[in-house]
C-alpha cells in the first residue's frame, strides 16, 4: 500500500473514515511441512479473469465477493485485469500479469525444488472490496474447500 500522501484527496478521505474490520485473534495455522514438501496455491486480489470466465461485476455495491478458478498451467498473459480501482497505476500487472499473479514464478519456484508442487487451481478475487460481510460468511469458505480438494499446504496471498 502506498503512502497516504500518494493518494487523491477522495481516497485520503475514504481511507481515513472506513471502518476497518478487526480480527483477533487473526487466524493462522503453522506451516507443518518443509517448504519443498508443501503444495503452494496462489490468492490474489488483481481482479484476473481468464478468457472465457465471467468478469468481475463492478456494479456490486461493496464490492463482488466471487473468486474465479485460475488452472496452474494457465498462461499469464492470457488474463484480463477487471480490478475496479483507480486508486493504483495498473500499467505494471497490465504489462507483465505475473506482478498480480506470479504463476510463472510459482513455477519455476516448484522447478528449483523450492517448494513440493503447484495447486492445479489458484484463485483470482477482485480487490477493493469495501463490505466483506460476504467474503468471509460465503466467499472465503468455499475458496478454503478449493485449496482443501486440492491438498494445498500453504498458500502465497498476493494484495492488489
Amino acid at each position: 500500500m502506498g503512502e497516504l500522501g500518494e493518494f487523491s484527496l477522495k481516497y485520503k478521505i475514504f481511507l481515513k473514515t472506513y471502518s476497518w474490520r478487526r480480527i483477533d485473534p487473526v487466524p493462522f495455522a503453522p506451516l507443518t511441512k518443509a517448504l519443498p514438501e508443501c503444495r503452494l496455491g496462489l490468492v490474489s486480489s488483481a481482479g484476473f479473469v481468464l478468457p472465457g470466465q465471467e468478469p468481475f461485476d463492478e456494479g456490486v455495491r461493496g464490492g463482488d465477493p466471487s473468486f474465479r478458478c485460475i488452472p496452474w498451467d494457465s498462461d499469464p498473459r492470457d488474463l484480463v485485469e477487471y480490478h475496479k480501482s483507480d486508486a493504483f497505476d495498473h500499467s505494471g500487472i497490465l504489462q507483465d500479469p505475473n506482478l498480480g499473479f506470479p504463476l510463472e514464478r510459482v513455477r519455476e519456484l516448484a522447478s528449483m525444488g523450492k517448494i513440493g508442487s503447484v495447486a492445479p487451481r489458484h484463485l483470482s478475487f477482485m480487490g477493493s472490496i469495501t463490505a466483506p460481510g460476504r467474503l468471509i460468511k460465503r466467499t472465503a469458505p468455499e475458496a478454503a474447500e478449493i485449496f482443501v480438494e486440492d491438498k494445498v499446504d500453504l498458500a502465497l496471498l498476493v494484495p492488489v
